[in-house]
């Protein structure tokens, strides 16, 4: 094991901070949450459906939610479940326990990412400023999700209402990603 300490002494844990994020009227950044990549056949798709009370979509680009907790379909056989960042604990036992029989891959990525949503008129608008994808809502509607590029920052891009997006982004690109977009935002807000 890594030790993760430094030359005085301090655990390098404790050390770490939230990602730097330009908020604004249209950029809100969202508190920490737990995640976790799912990859596995229909079986596995079907345990962890049961376990963690969230339809895991089948359907390509779809997300689902109840309350809290969200499953987003990333691959034919990958997908992002967020919770509450209170649970993960509870939910990193109860997905292991229901997958301990099938083959699958679960890693928790809670600390990898953060996200932040744009919302307002603007917001699909804004996004093209740096995202290739057609994100009028006729090709692009409520739950529907994909991973994508903003600007030069591979996301996976949610459609959570129709003036709403979610922007899930590895943290160490947080400050990039809502820089960029602020600065877009200047032209256009």
């Amino acid at each position: 094991m890594r030790d993760l300490t430094a030359a005085s002494g301090r655990d390098l844990r404790a050390a770490r901070v939230a990602p730097l994020v330009i908020a604004s009227s249209v950029l809100e950044p969202l508190p920490p949450a737990a995640r976790f990549i799912l990859r596995g056949a229909d079986e596995a798709r079907a345990a962890v459906e049961r376990a963690f009370g969230v339809g895991v979509p089948s359907s390509a680009c779809r997300a689902a939610v109840q309350g809290e907790r969200a499953a987003l379909w990333l691959g034919p056989d990958e997908w992002l479940l967020i919770a509450a960042e209170a649970d993960a604990p509870l939910v990193g036992r109860t997905l292991a326990a229901a997958l301990s029989a099938l083959p699958h891959s679960l890693v928790d990525v809670s600390h990898r990412q953060t996200a932040f949503t744009i919302s307002g008129p603007h917001a699909a608008t804004l996004l093209n400023a740096g995202c290739p994808l057609d994100l009028d809502e006729n090709a692009f509607p409520v739950s529907m999700c994909t991973r994508t590029m903003l600007a030069k920052t591979e996301v996976v891009l949610w459609r959570t209402a129709p003036r709403r997006f979610r922007v899930e982004v590895w943290r160490s690109f947080a400050a990039y990603a809502s820089q960029f977009l602020a600065e877009a935002a200047r032209g256009m807000i």
